[in-house]
C-alpha cells in the first residue's frame, strides 16, 4: 500500500464521536488542526441500517474514516444482552466497511479490543496471538465481532486492495467514560463506587471476584494521539496493539482509586463473582518501534477522570 498523509483539509469521518474512543479522537484531530470532519450522532445515522449508511456514504464521501462506534460495557453488560453485543457490532462494522470500500474511502481504521485474544493466551499479548485458543466466555460475542471487523478489513485489502487498517486498544478509560452502575466497565465503575461510598458514608466496598487479575489501562486522549499517528503512518494488513506495555492488579487499582477519590472505608472482594481473563497485557513494541509511547501515567490519568466524573455531576 503506498502512504497516504492526511492533510488538514481532507473530508474525514468519525463514526462514533460521542463515545469516549471517538470524542477523544475528534478533539484531537481538531486540536491538530483538521478542518473537514463529519459526524452524525445515533439518532441521525443508526449505523445498523444498511441504507441509511449507504445514503450518508453516497453523500458525504468522506476520504478518511475513523470507525469508533461500537455496543460496549462492562463483563455484566457483554454477558448480559450477548445477542445485542454480538448483532450491533456486526451490522455497525459490515456496513460502515462496505460503504468505505463502495464509495472508495482513501484509508479507513477499525478500532478492536483487546478481548480478541484468547483467555489463557500468553503474556504479553502479541499480534500473532489472534485465534489461537479460547475467548474469555463472559464477553465472547463482543469480541467475536471485534474479530470478524479485523478479518472484513483484511479481506477487503486482499480482494478490491482497499487501505483498511485494525487497531487494538488495552483496557481504556478518560474523559467522556461511561460510569453507568452496572454497565460500566471497572477503572470507571470503581470511580463512581468510591466517590460514592465517599459521599454517604459507607463503612465497606464490595468489588467482584478476587482482586487478582491483572490489566492494563491507557488514557483516552492518548489513544486518540496513537490512532491519529497510525492513521498517518501505518499501512499494513496486520493488525496493530495499542496500550502502554504495563499492567496492574485489579486490588492494586482499587487501593489507588480509592485513594485518589478520597474513600476510608474498608474493600473487600467477592469471590462468587467472575474475574474473567486472568490477565490482559499488551504487546507494544511494534507500536514503539514505529515511534509512538504514551504520555498519561496511570495515577495522572486517573485524577483526571476523576475530576470530569464529578463535573458530569452523576
Amino acid at each position: 500500500m503506498n502512504q497516504l498523509l492526511v492533510e488538514k483539509n481532507d473530508k474525514i469521518y468519525v463514526a462514533g464521536h460521542r463515545g469516549m474512543v471517538g470524542s477523544a479522537i475528534l478533539n484531537q484531530l481538531q486540536t491538530d488542526g483538521f478542518k473537514n470532519i463529519v459526524t452524525r450522532t445515533s439518532k441521525e445515522l443508526d449505523l445498523r441500517d444498511q441504507r441509511a449508511v449507504a445514503d450518508f456514504f453516497q453523500s458525504e464521501r468522506p476520504e478518511y474514516v475513523f470507525l469508533a462506534a461500537a455496543k460496549v460495557g462492562g463483563i455484566l453488560a457483554n454477558d448480559t444482552y450477548r445477542a445485542d453485543f454480538l448483532y450491533d457490532n456486526l451490522a455497525i462494522q459490515n456496513n460502515v466497511i462496505h460503504q468505505s470500500y463502495v464509495h472508495d474511502v482513501k484509508k479507513l481504521m477499525f478500532l478492536g479490543s483487546s478481548c480478541i485474544y484468547p483467555k489463557m493466551a500468553p503474556q504479553p499479548l502479541k499480534e500473532d496471538y489472534l485465534l489461537t485458543g479460547i475467548l474469555e466466555s463472559t464477553n465472547e460475542p463482543y469480541a467475536i465481532a471485534k474479530i470478524a471487523g479485523i478479518k472484513m478489513c483484511e479481506a477487503y485489502r486482499a480482494q478490491y486492495g482497499c487501505n483498511f487498517i485494525s487497531v487494538m486498544p488495552t483496557n481504556l478509560y478518560g474523559y467522556n467514560d461511561n460510569y453507568h452502575p452496572k454497565n460500566s466497565h471497572v477503572l470507571p465503575a470503581l470511580i463512581r463506587r468510591f466517590h460514592e461510598a465517599k459521599e454517604t458514608g459507607a463503612s465497606e466496598v464490595v468489588i467482584w471476584g478476587t482482586g487478582t487479575p491483572r490489566r492494563e489501562f491507557l488514557f483516552s486522549s492518548d489513544l486518540a494521539d496513537a490512532c491519529i499517528f497510525l492513521m498517518q503512518k501505518y499501512n499494513e494488513a496486520q493488525f496493530i496493539n495499542i496500550g502502554i506495555g504495563e499492567d496492574i492488579s485489579i486490588k492494586d487499582l482499587a487501593l489507588l482509586i480509592k485513594n485518589i477519590v478520597g474513600y476510608t472505608g474498608n474493600i473487600s472482594f467477592d469471590r462468587s463473582k467472575p474475574d474473567g481473563t486472568p490477565r490482559k497485557l499488551m504487546d507494544v513494541s511494534r507500536l514503539h518501534d514505529l515511534g509512538w509511547k504514551h504520555k498519561i501515567p496511570l495515577e495522572k490519568g486517573i485524577e483526571l477522570a476523576f475530576e470530569d466524573f464529578k463535573a458530569k455531576k452523576f
